[in-house]
């Protein structure tokens, strides 16, 4: 790349050109100006403070020592790459499939490893990263143990250890040993319909930007659907809705917008039988969780007023408070993003409107907008006859499954 000695504005114009980005697709995806991203580039504005560079970084795809070059390495970063690197250790080992003998290794009985999951995936929740990135290698390490010493016993705790792994690395920037994660949890989950199901929403996160992920997605909620409408567990029902919630953003995110309505509303359906104030398996789905779901698809549309409106009613809502703070931060990231392109189009937000911020305490947003669904607040379950389990197929949850599906409806 042109050696060490090579300028952050230099290595910032090389790495966005190998994207195949322009100045504006790769501004936009900053929340700055075509402006900034030129004079950056060309070293009149300078990169100093590290969470912009983290930023950049970030929208580049690439480690943030990448981007600083091998000759600036901050604390910081070369710790964090420490731990990032002992959790790639632990993810190298073959325990599991060369069947390494545990005589003379401790291995932690089921409840204590199953509090020690939970504590890890609360660690994640609360937005705690560093000191989950401590916690991951040895988790990793004892959940091996586990699955040698007794494979069926130990194939949940494999799972669940990789599933909040692949959820760290995500927000880490580590996209190969994400996906990597995500798929060993996709393998271990082969053969339990719930498993599967919670992999997969792991793996939509990694390949949010891939296209083709949609159709994996929507096959995975096909697993997990329960064939009776006027059945079916929470459990399911946030494990299905939350992977159609994947799918949507994949679509959104591919400019697809009514496909991306279409499936934020099967998923508010959903959401509708669940309620906010639930984690089931870890999805922390619910009513709240879809709307944060429309203003992340309104945001990657590129509609800044539309994700300005729903975010400022969802914040109103009781359920708001019941997500997780690391979903909490991610949408406020995703409504920032908003404002900005509601700024640069020149369209007021409902925010400067204190009548409006009224209603977003009392009621539903009213119908209409762009393809991120027609009513900000999930419908009330429909009447037996109607409920989208038995219509017949109108999305993409219905159309992409086997005939057999259909069927049962």
């Amino acid at each position: 790349m042109g050696g060490d000695s090579l300028p952050i504005g230099r290595r910032v114009a090389y790495l966005r050109v190998r994207r195949k980005l322009s100045q504006q697709s790769f501004a936009d995806r900053l929340g700055k100006s075509k402006s900034w991203v030129d004079k950056v580039e060309r070293g009149v504005r300078p990169l100093e403070r590290m969470s912009t560079i983290r930023d950049v970084a970030a929208a580049l795809r690439v480690d943030t020592a990448t981007l600083l070059g091998r000759d600036v390495r901050p604390a910081e970063v070369a710790e964090r790459d420490a731990g990032v690197a002992q959790i790639s250790a632990a993810l190298s080992t073959y325990e599991m499939v060369l069947g390494r003998a545990t005589a003379g290794r401790k291995v932690l009985p089921a409840d204590r490893l199953a509090r020690a999951l939970g504590h890890a995936w609360t660690t994640y929740q609360q937005a705690r990263y560093p000191r989950l990135v401590e916690l991951l290698p040895g988790l990793l390490t004892e959940v091996h143990r586990a699955h040698v010493r007794d494979p069926e016993a130990g194939r949940a705790a494999v799972v669940q250890a990789y599933r909040v792994t692949a959820a760290l690395l995500v927000k880490r920037d580590e996209g190969s040993l994400a996906w990597l994660a995500a798929d060993r949890a996709m393998s271990a989950a082969v053969g339990d319909r719930m498993f599967l199901a919670g992999a997969a929403v792991q793996l939509g996160q990694v390949l949010r930007a891939a296209a083709r992920a949609r159709s994996v997605m929507l096959a995975a909620a096909y697993q997990i659907a329960p064939t009776d409408p006027d059945g079916g567990t929470p459990q399911e029902w946030s494990l299905c809705g939350s992977l159609l919630v994947q799918a949507a953003l994949i679509a959104a995110r591919a400019g697809d917008d009514r496909a991306a309505g279409d499936l934020l509303d099967e998923a508010a359906e959903m959401a509708a039988r669940v309620g906010d104030g639930h984690d089931h398996h870890r999805t922390g789905f619910g009513p709240a969780a879809v709307e944060a779901g429309r203003v992340t698809a309104a945001v990657e549309l590129g509609d800044g007023p539309q994700a300005v409106a729903r975010h400022e009613e969802v914040i109103g809502w009781d359920g708001w408070r019941w997500l997780p703070i690391e979903h909490r931060a991610a949408h406020l990231v995703d409504a920032a993003r908003g404002y900005l392109l509601a700024g640069r189009s020149g369209q007021r937000g409902p925010g400067a409107d204190p009548r409006r911020q009224h209603r977003a305490r009392r009621g539903p947003a009213p119908p209409g907008g762009t393809g991120v669904g027609r009513s900000a607040r999930p419908r009330s379950a429909r009447p037996h006859h109607d409920h989208p389990a038995r219509r017949q197929p109108r999305t993409a949850l219905t159309t992409a499954v086997p005939a057999r599906r259909v069927e049962h409806r």
